[in-house]
């Protein structure tokens, strides 16, 4: 079915709007339209078995046996429902279309009933039918041919993702967090899978896959598509979770209809009530939301992180709260198959982020912390830089990110970065911010999607060969070089003392000398003071102020607090002033500190006599504070200098645009 086709099939179920209109807000369409076309969807794939059902049922009703298994197998599906009736009986009587749809919806087996359930179908025919609206609805969608051999599943999901992508429009939601382009499922199924094409023609393979955020199934149908293409006979196996109550529905039922088993998709947050908390995969790929905050389930996340440490999934550390995406990718890593002793087993791992989760948070951040603890495991195989304007509800560049426990041996210890910025073309018509999309080789397009998955699989070889035609397009580093040692670089505090209005001020606003019994006396006796009124150094300064003291007839108070407080009234700060000292060593001022990131393996000291001492050649470090941290600065290995215009061309351009904007003028005023 070409694009056209599900476009018109989406363009029908939505018409059913115009119905709508008035008694429901727009933001509410999709609580009647996706349920129903889901209903009308079962009824199309039931409908050849349908009266084997019906007799099955009848058989077994009057023996009073429990019939389940026969009715499946009698449907030739998971699901099956036992009533005679059909959409189109039901919208032939208007009197009774609530009680008959009631019905029929109820004689639904039990996995198809609960999909129904999440979309709270039973309020919606009490609420359609008051309105006079029920049987005008029904009879809208039974003029809907949504059979198997008409709409196939892969297109079925089409539909599907149009039809929420339109209600996504209307209530300003983000369609994002439902679905991605598909032609993006496509690429990222390639990379996930493509290095596993031997072992997947294997006879008898068998392969689980799992997505997190699985939204309507689309992850998981492509997957599943791919390796029954690899291998016709493989046993594919997909589970899921879903915390948005249409999309799981929908997800469920897609199953349902592919013979998949629907309990395989849990509800729920996956964060707070794993779903497959047991359960490990051969293959996981996600699109979580972008920046999207955990604060709901921050106190789950919280006692998991600090009571299970690293036997739970969130040892390594937590990112900031306005943004899990890097929760779902330590909950997939939790969720690897172990390795071998043989080098079997393992798992890979794909996952859609923004740049964020590349850079965000400096050294000993949960995020730096994460990275580190990806990168120090070996874990992260590839970063692929995507086009911009390639998803429905952001502009934004986005990255894939290719994990594995179980890599070759040309890519342990490091890490590809390929750069598939510029793999795009434009659509014809953008669908909210998608603007661009991958080419896969068909209607003359270029086969963006062929050509990333072939320079990947040839990605070491192609930064090792600068006569590679795409050798500027991707690097491979080490493990380490993404790492680096922040140092706290200090300077010794300088002071100069002296007694003005200022730190005279600065002495009787001083809360520490305020507590002071002759407070008072004090300020008063430090301005009358006559003669020099600035010292060199500290112990000049204490003595002449203590004899001011001392000759106005107050004790000098005594202890750190009172010193402490002095010197921070009157010292100021001054290159060339005295040295402070704790103990016989500098003290560090905290104006004056700085920090550095020197990359890991370097000698911080020979860095610090390189890269500072020519400047300020009486710097240290404190080595107490350097903390190592994990950053992957993408877009800097990428940089190509572009040496600006010269001027004389920009001048040149704008006299012939000011020409231009004088003949035009010209035109309005004639």
């Amino acid at each position: 079915m070409n694009s056209s086709k599900h476009t018109e099939l989406a363009n029908h179920a939505w018409s059913v709007a115009d119905l709508l209109r008035g008694d429901y807000k727009q933001s509410d369409y999709g609580k009647v339209i996706l349920p129903f076309t889901v209903l009308r969807r079962l009824e199309c794939v039931l409908g050849p078995t349908r009266q084997k059902v019906a007799e099955t049922a009848a058989l077994h009703e009057s023996q009073e046996i429990d019939g389940d298994y026969f009715l499946r197998k009698a449907s030739g599906h998971s699901f099956y429902n036992k009533s005679a009736l059909t959409l189109k009986m039901i919208a032939a009587d208007p009197q009774n279309a609530a009680k008959n749809l009631q019905v029929y919806v109820g004689s639904f087996s039990e996995n198809a009933t609960e999909v129904l359930d999440k979309y709270e179908f039973a309020q919606q025919i009490k609420k359609l039918d008051s309105a006079n609206l029920l049987y005008q609805v029904i009879g809208k969608f039974t003029d809907l041919d949504l059979r198997p051999e008409v709409v196939s599943n892969h297109n079925m999901g089409y539909i599907f993702e149009e039809l929420i992508r339109r209600f996504a429009e209307q209530s300003n939601e983000t369609a994002g967090e439902h679905f991605t382009p598909r032609e993006v499922i496509r690429l990222m199924v390639n990379l996930l899978i493509a290095p596993d094409g031997d072992a997947l023609s294997l006879p008898g393979v068998v392969r689980t896959v799992m997505d997190p955020a699985c939204g309507t199934g689309g992850m998981l149908s492509a997957a599943e598509e791919h390796i029954k293409a690899l291998n016709p006979d493989a046993t594919v196996e997909v589970y899921g979770q879903e915390l948005n109550p249409e999309s799981w529905a929908i997800c469920r039922s897609d199953l349902m209809i592919k013979g998949q088993d629907p309990e395989n998709i849990a509800f729920g947050n996956s964060f707070s009530d794993d779903g497959h908390a047991r359960e490990r995969f051969d293959y996981l790929l996600a699109n979580p939301p972008f920046g999207v905050e955990w604060k709901k389930v921050k106190e789950d996340v919280e006692y998991e992180h600090t009571n299970l440490g690293d036997s739970g999934r969130f040892g390594a550390g937590l990112p900031r709260i306005n943004d899990g995406s890097l929760l779902f990718l330590q909950h997939m890593i939790s969720k690897m198959k172990p390795v071998d002793a043989k080098g079997g087993g393992g798992s890979r791992i794909a996952i859609v982020f923004n740049g964020s989760p590349l850079f965000t948070g400096a050294a000993g951040s949960g995020e730096s912390e994460i990275r580190r603890w990806i990168l120090e495991n070996d874990w992260l195989e590839a970063i692929v830089a995507l086009p911009d304007q390639l998803f429905y509800n952001t502009g934004i560049s986005t990255y894939f990110w290719i994990l594995t426990n179980r890599k070759d041996a040309q890519h342990k210890g490091k890490v590809v970065l390929l750069d598939a910025r510029d793999q795009w073309v434009k659509m014809r018509k953008s669908l909210g911010d998608k603007r661009k999309e991958l080419g896969d080789g068909s209607g003359g397009k270029p086969n963006h999607i062929g050509d990333i998955t072939r320079l990947y699989g040839d990605a070491v070889a192609a930064a090792a060969n600068a006569e590679h035609p795409m050798h500027g397009k991707v690097k491979v580093f080490d493990n380490t070089a993404f790492g680096y040692q922040r140092i706290t670089v200090e300077r010794p505090l300088k002071l100069r003392f002296e007694l003005t209005e200022e730190t005279l001020a600065a002495v009787g606003a001083s809360k520490a000398i305020q507590k002071l019994p002759n407070a008072s006396a004090l300020v008063d006796a430090f301005k009358a003071m006559e003669g020099p009124r600035s010292w060199a150094t500290k112990s000049e300064a204490w003595v002449a102020l203590k004899g001011a003291a001392v000759a106005a007839g107050t004790t000098w108070p005594t202890g750190a607090p009172f010193s402490k407080a002095l010197r921070e009234a009157v010292g100021v700060r001054d290159p060339g002033g005295e040295v402070q000292r704790v103990k016989g060593q500098p003290e560090p001022d905290a104006e004056s500190r700085d920090y550095e990131n020197v990359p890991l393996g370097q000698d911080v000291e020979e860095y610090l006599k390189r890269e500072v001492h020519p400047y300020v050649a009486d710097a240290w470090i404190d080595h107490t504070k350097t903390k190592v941290g994990y950053e992957i600065p993408f877009t800097r290995h990428f940089y190509v200098y572009e040496a600006p215009r010269p001027l004389a061309e920009i001048d040149t351009e704008l006299k012939e645009l000011e020409a231009e904007i004088q003949a035009l003028l010209g035109e309005v005023t004639e």
